[in-house]
């Protein structure tokens, strides 16, 4: 096991009655659950988080803990331990979510301050460098001259975890829709580890845990390389995953190789799901057994799509959870 390996995550009691949101599996797979919030709960929530600006959750990072408090309490206590239990339960580790009534680009804040608090009922999001902030805001175009494919709209954007090139433990990733303009295709795609055919082939061959090198283009405004193997295990001896195509470093031609069938058998996968994200939606997913990508859009003059990213880790009490009580 590295240095990024976590303790095994407690299990939290769960509600016998969810209060102000529902939970169902998706129509794709039972592996992606669907949480959708009424529009009663997203109402509370926007009157009760008003006093706090998001400028104040960029500069007091405890703010982030209470609105996830605020929006904990509105659901009367029964919203972070299905979060909990769902992302860290190897079977599923994936959310739709979608805040009823929160669906047009001007809502925005109420927008990135909604997100904050489901994450921050997790554990805490991590410094994105690229926009200096815990979450990053950002806008995919007809046109594009950015130097990752993140906002190339007219190709695939292949499939990965996040946090690859950062000394940095990402448990989960969020990607919220803010706004779309004249679009069509761009879907999410998304594939569960254990869900791969050739899982065990790739994990099992002796390039799997040497130590790779993984560099950031400048947009990234990361300047140091970083090394790690590709697969790793859990607490419990399964596969986990930390990928990228674009910014792996192959030394030499073994590793450029193995490293091109690896990404041919992921992009060939018949378990690929394609998920339409609708604004104000958002996917919520474990990033150690999940890996996320995006299909093409068709081109059009117009075309505008707006997306807010967080991605961090895990933070659970010192005294775990247990069946029957909690560590209040």
């Amino acid at each position: 096991m590295n240095a990024f390996t976590k303790i095994k995550a407690p299990v939290m009691p769960q509600p016998t009655e969810l209060v102000g949101f529902s939970l169902q599996p998706s129509a794709q797979s039972n592996r992606l659950l669907e949480l959708r919030f009424s529009q009663c709960t997203v109402e509370a929530f926007i009157k009760a988080a008003a006093q706090w600006s998001v400028q104040a959750l960029e500069y007091k990072s405890f703010l982030r803990f209470q609105v996830a408090n605020v929006l904990d309490e509105i659901c009367e206590g029964t919203l972070r331990p299905v979060l909990v239990n769902v992302l860290t339960d190897r079977d599923s580790g994936g959310l739709l979510i979608t805040p009823e009534g929160l669906d047009d680009v001007t809502q925005a804040e109420d927008m990135v301050k909604f997100s904050t608090a489901v994450a921050h009922l997790l554990g805490r999001s991590n410094f994105d460098a690229m926009s200096g902030q815990y979450y990053a805001r950002f806008v995919v175009e007809n046109v594009d001259n950015s130097d990752s494919y993140l906002r190339a709209p007219h190709r695939v954007m292949e499939l990965h975890n996040d946090g690859t090139f950062v000394n940095q433990i990402t448990d989960y990733v969020m990607m919220m829709k803010i706004d779309e303009q004249n679009i069509e295709g761009g879907n999410s795609l998304i594939l569960h580890l254990d869900d791969w055919a050739d899982l065990e082939k790739f994990h099992n061959h002796p390039l799997a845990r040497r130590s790779m090198r993984w560099t950031a283009p400048p947009s990234k405004n990361v300047r140091e390389d970083v090394f790690h193997s590709i697969f790793d295990t859990d607490e419990e001896g399964r596969p986990t995953m930390r990928y990228i195509d674009q910014f792996v470093q192959p030394e030499n031609f073994e590793e450029g190789t193995w490293l091109f069938e690896l990404g041919e058998s992921l992009e060939t996968s018949n378990k690929k799901l394609s998920v339409r994200v609708p604004v104000g939606s958002f996917l919520l997913i474990n990033n150690l057994f999940w890996l996320h990508g995006r299909d093409r859009f068709i081109p059009h003059e117009g075309l505008r799509r707006e997306l807010m990213r967080q991605r961090g880790y895990f933070s659970y009490p010192k005294m775990a959870y247990q069946h029957g009580q909690s560590s209040n």
